[in-house]
């Protein structure tokens, strides 16, 4: 299993502070559900940034604290292709770090416990998970935890 993961900072800091935080922990969820060889790029935004991406490609008018953009989403009538050993590109992981602060000061964990339950929400997201109904949503939240548990990112 390889997952490289493509770190971009839109922020006005220059930081890379939660460039290896974020690899790291992503990495072992591309461990724990098989990817393979793939890649993802996440990138940090600013609560403007993030509010005109929610609004102009999911109609949100609002801040959110992370999206995902999938690449392998299959339309209607779409079929997967499967093959080869080429890497895959799973997609976008956008997360707002101004919204994962005061997220992680509301809950009472750390920011990096915070950015990492919100890049393994994207990278499951990524790879079809969603929680629109009950049942989905156990299964999407137990399994961040079962990943950010095993990276030692615990609550």
């Amino acid at each position: 299993m390889i997952l490289h993961v493509e770190y971009l900072n839109e922020m006005d800091e220059s930081s890379t502070e939660f460039q290896e935080l974020l690899t790291n922990v992503l990495e072992k969820a591309a461990e724990m559900e098989e990817t393979g060889q793939s890649e993802v790029s996440v990138t940090l935004v600013t609560k403007e940034r993030i509010q005109e991406i929610n609004s102009e490609y999911r109609q949100k008018d609002s801040v959110t604290d992370v999206i995902s953009f999938a690449m392998e989403e299959l339309g209607e009538d779409e079929t997967e292709i499967i093959g080869g050993e080429e890497t895959r590109f799973l997609g976008d992981i956008i997360i707002c770090l101004d919204v994962a602060k005061e997220q992680a000061e509301e809950y009472g964990h750390s920011l990096d416990r915070e950015m990492g339950f919100l890049a393994v929400h994207g990278f499951l997201h990524l790879l079809g998970y969603d929680h629109m109904n009950e049942e989905d949503e156990k299964r999407m939240f137990g399994r961040q935890e079962e990943i950010l548990e095993q990276y030692g990112l615990k609550r």
